[in-house]
């Protein structure tokens, strides 16, 4: 087959490893890159000398022939830009948050559909070697019907983003959006035949009192239909980046862990953990390297065969739209002190 033409927008520090994926990868060709400052037009046009580089992505999109764009923006620039790629008639590679609110969420599922275009969303842990293992042994039962989970991130706080961007919640929306809308993309996709969660009650905290809304712990408790829950936990009041999925069902548990000075190292270290009834827990292979580096790179793959080949997105729109509600439901019950329904 034809390798598939990307265009990417953005390049910023992880728009970086989006381009050098694209690149690296036999079944895909990096053609053009739009990005929004000088200095980063400057280092996409030093780092990938054979793709056109620009300052608006509009242009990008009327003279290009892409076959598919990747949108690697701050939060609340997603929803224009992936607008104007699936309006443009091209698949979509769009990290997360899919949007900032549940009706602009709606609005790209629905264009989507009437160009009929792929709009897949960026929940690379997916994915992963390690995550992704926890749900093929939950799917074969390896611990009976599931009926609790942890996952939890212990790390340094937050990178600034370009000018900032991530501490400024009229720009993220908020901090729940960012890294713990991975988690309950886990949870809500671990405990998928529980059906979808109805509730969640959540409490977070921050550091600075003049900054309420940088929340840098945070806890919520999702509810799911069968009496299943699960536990989402995050601080960003500590050090590298160290995260853990403890899962158990009436049979056996489950415990992988991941743990790297910081998230994007290449040299991580991993594991999986079970146990059956009472025998002792035994570790389990997991079967390539572990990270957001590596998932990054599984997830084009998968996307350049839902392209190509047809085959299921492993993230879709409606994926994406479930993890943004969970978080906002997430800050309202912070906001609120109640417990809140879907």
């Amino acid at each position: 087959m034809n390798p598939v033409r990307f265009g990417l927008i953005g390049y910023g520090a992880w728009g970086s490893h989006h381009a050098r994926v694209i690149s690296e990868s036999p079944r895909s060709t990096l053609v053009a890159i739009s990005a929004r400052s000088p200095e980063t037009q400057s280092k996409a046009r030093h780092e990938h000398k054979d793709a056109k580089v620009y300052g608006d992505y509009r242009q990008m999109l009327a003279v290009e022939q892409l076959d598919a764009v990747s949108i690697v923006l701050p939060s609340n620039l997603h929803f224009d830009a992936a607008s104007a790629a699936l309006e443009s008639g091209r698949h979509t590679l769009l990290e997360k948050p899919m949007a900032l609110s549940i009706k602009d969420c709606d609005a790209l599922n629905d264009l989507a559909r009437r160009k009929g275009k792929l709009l897949a969303v960026g929940h690379e842990l997916r994915q992963s070697s390690l995550w992704g293992k926890v749900k093929e042994m939950i799917d074969a039962g390896a611990i009976g019907e599931p009926q609790y989970a942890l996952i939890e991130l212990w790390r340094k706080p937050y990178r600034l983003g370009a000018d900032g961007w991530r501490y400024d919640i009229s720009r993220v929306g908020n901090w729940i959006l960012e890294e713990p809308i991975h988690f309950f993309d886990l949870a809500r996709w671990y405990f998928s035949k529980a059906g979808d969660p109805v509730s969640v009650f959540a409490q977070a905290n921050g550091r600075r009192p003049d900054r309420p809304e940088l929340q840098d712990n945070f806890s919520a408790f999702l509810r799911f239909p069968t009496g299943a829950y699960a536990v989402i936990s995050q601080t960003l009041a500590a050090w590298e980046h160290h995260q853990v999925a403890k899962v158990t069902g009436r049979e056996g548990a489950l415990w992988a862990s991941w743990s790297g000075a910081m998230d994007r190292t290449f040299e991580p270290t991993f594991w999986i953990k079970h146990q059956r009834g009472d025998a002792a827990p035994v570790e389990v292979p997991v079967a390539r390297m572990s990270g957001e580096v590596y998932e990054l790179r599984d997830q084009l793959d998968h996307f350049v065969r839902a392209v190509a080949e047809g085959t299921p997105l492993a993230a879709t729109g409606n994926d994406g739209k479930w993890s943004v509600a969970m978080c906002l439901k997430a800050q309202e019950s912070v906001d609120s002190g109640r417990e809140v329904r879907f």
